[in-house]
């Protein structure tokens, strides 16, 4: 029997909402309309001043929406699926990466680690309130001479009698100086370890980074720690060994997949929009092929992440989502929607430039994206050795 296929949507093209359940469908909608009221209004102002002056309010209003470890159980967190995290990464995203990296740091890495190798008591100390946005969290694993390298950490903790003694820097935290806890990775005797560390404590301070040309709408901090004393129960037991935070971010790398894939939506939406309406030679300038050629390119570039992305979470749901294909995820779709940002701007000629429009503001935001939670030629790296069962990465 045959059936009229629906018209064609030029902003889903391939009726990807077809493989979406209303569930799906109710919690993308609902962080797409927080985004557009909360975010979209202000953002531009945000980041041409360089800060995030309201990012206290922003964390509650995230945590009552359900977006604040939202795919983990319990202690007030949504439970959510793989692929609602990541439409809601996307939506986010979509506003500004900012915002997508404050859930992520505060969902995919502070709180997942205490969830995943935290003890009962840790978990309850700390989850609930995380999980309402009433405390910021962030996580401490890069240094100022250690990126790509984390065995490499000087960050190092000894034992004083019953506590704990840690001392070390971390570079380009997300949510640093905001933060009312902190999980720090720092080398033990034991070998690496992760520390619940409340940021009021003797010895703790969380300098802001300034002067930023990325992710300009964001709260970007060093963490010092200079003979920060904590009780014993500050370990993670759970956490021994680099697995433990490399997880962390593994985690994290699979909201980035979605995540990047709307900055690119936005900006992909904003050229074709300007393609429609602007004039030149006496019509629009989507009437001409190079236009056109550009529109398509980006349409197909943009919702073969999209698809990428929706199988990766389907697999996290199904517990069968590989860390190398994260790596494939990321190295994708960050690097292809830093091309679609660079070609809707040049559809959008001068006024690309302008914060009048996302696009400029995407493509910057989007070169830390490309480098934090693995740079290219990492995720490059763990593909090639995927790929051939070699380790070139000494």
């Amino acid at each position: 029997m045959s059936s009229t296929p629906p018209p064609f949507d030029p902003i889903d093209p391939l009726g990807l909402d077809d493989l979406l359940e209303p569930e799906d469908l109710a919690v993308r909608d609902a962080v797409r309309a927080w985004a557009r009221d909360r975010v979209l209004p202000h953002v531009a102002e945000w980041y041409e001043r360089g800060e995030l002056p309201v990012i206290r309010e922003l964390a509650k209003e995230l945590g009552a929406l359900g977006a604040l470890g939202m795919p983990l159980e319990g202690y007030g967190c949504a439970g959510a699926s793989a692929v609602q995290y990541g439409l809601a990464c996307l939506e986010l995203e979509a506003a500004d990466s900012g915002i997508r990296s404050l859930v992520s740091v505060q969902g995919s890495l502070a709180m997942y680690a205490i969830h995943r190798f935290g003890t009962e008591e840790q978990k309850q100390r700390w989850l609930p309130s995380m999980a309402a946005g009433e405390l910021i969290g962030c996580f401490g694993l890069t240094e100022p001479d250690v990126g790509s390298d984390p065995a490499a950490m000087r960050t190092h903790a000894r034992r004083d009698g019953d506590d704990w003694v840690l001392s070390g820097r971390k570079m380009w935290i997300t949510n640093g100086s905001v933060a009312g806890v902190a999980v720090v990775w720092a080398r033990t005797e034991d070998g690496v370890a992760g520390f619940v560390v409340p940021t009021d404590s003797p010895g703790f301070s969380a300098p802001e980074i300034r002067h930023k040309w990325s992710l300009r709408a964001s709260v970007t901090s060093e963490l010092v720690m200079d003979d920060v004393r904590l009780p014993a129960d500050a370990l993670l037991p759970g956490a021994r060994g680099l697995r433990a935070p490399l997880s962390c971010l593994n985690h994290a790398r699979y909201g980035i997949v979605w995540g990047a894939m709307g900055a690119a939506r936005a900006s992909f939406e904003a050229a074709l929009e300007y393609a429609r309406t602007r004039e030149q030679f006496g019509r629009p300038i989507g009437g001409f092929q190079l236009t056109q050629a550009k529109l398509a390119d980006m349409a197909l570039e943009l919702h073969k992440g999209l698809l990428l992305a929706h199988h990766l979470g389907r697999r996290m749901d199904a517990g069968r989502l590989r860390p190398e294909q994260v790596s494939f995820g990321k190295l994708n779709n960050v690097r292809e929607a830093i091309e679609i940002c660079r070609t809707a701007r040049t559809v959008l000629g001068a006024n690309g430039i302008s914060l009048e429009y996302p696009v400029m503001r995407h493509a910057t935001n989007l070169e830390s994206v490309l480098t934090y939670e693995g740079t290219v030629e990492m995720h490059q790296l763990v593909l090639g050795k995927a790929l051939t069962g070699l380790d070139a990465f000494r």
